[in-house]
């Protein structure tokens, strides 16, 4: 007996995007018309975690105005501000892009991202499938309590330093001094490279 098929579910972070902005970006990309780098830091502890953030690196790419030019090797990480125990590890890794959209609008595709993925904000420090943190964008420094750059915690965790250096080791953090001396400040004992496992740079 014939099932019938399941029906095609929709996944908004994969989204066509027209060729004429495809173009726009690709110009951007190559002439640095206004164009700027951004880092970008993704975890999760729920689910299948090398595939929501290989999703999540995948959507990035996907979204017109950004381009993702490095990815970090995976860390696995106790969770940051719970017991320890209480929750799953994670899996983090750290993203370079380049992009033509703001601070705004990129916080918003990243929510986006973290939607399309179930991502629930029932409490601070919580379980969750992805958390897409915009870390650096370019040198901007601002105190908005809507998207502090660079993030406000962000000098103070292995598992942004450690994958951030290995893909860009001159790093500086805005205000804070080198990835490098940071992260020697920090130490790496709480984070444990993975390189059993890997995530793909979107063609």
């Amino acid at each position: 007996m014939d099932h019938p098929e399941a029906p095609v579910s929709y996944d908004p972070t994969v989204q066509p995007v027209p060729a004429s902005v495809v173009a726009q970006v690709d110009a951007a990309d190559s002439t640095l018309q206004n164009p700027k780098y951004a880092v970008i830091s993704l975890g999760s502890n729920l689910g299948n975690r090398l595939d929501t953030l290989q999703g999540a690196v995948d959507a990035l790419e996907d979204t017109p105005g950004v381009r993702v030019k490095k990815v970090s090797p995976v860390y696995e990480t106790e969770p940051w501000g719970v017991e320890p125990g209480s929750q799953p590890n994670y899996f983090n890794a750290v993203v370079l892009i380049k992009t033509t959209l703001p601070p705004s609008s990129l916080l918003e595709r990243g929510r986006a991202i973290e939607d399309a993925f179930a991502r629930t904000r029932t409490e601070r420090w919580g379980a969750r499938t992805i958390d897409v943190d915009i870390v650096a964008y370019q040198g901007v420094v601002s105190d908005d309590p809507e998207l502090t750059l660079p993030h406000p915690r962000a000098h103070q965790r292995a598992f942004v330093l450690a994958p951030w250096h290995d893909i860009d080791p001159a790093a500086e953090l805005p205000g804070a001094g080198t990835v490098a001396g940071l992260l020697a400040g920090v130490g790496r004992e709480a984070v444990w490279s993975r390189g059993d496992v890997e995530l793909r740079l979107p063609e």
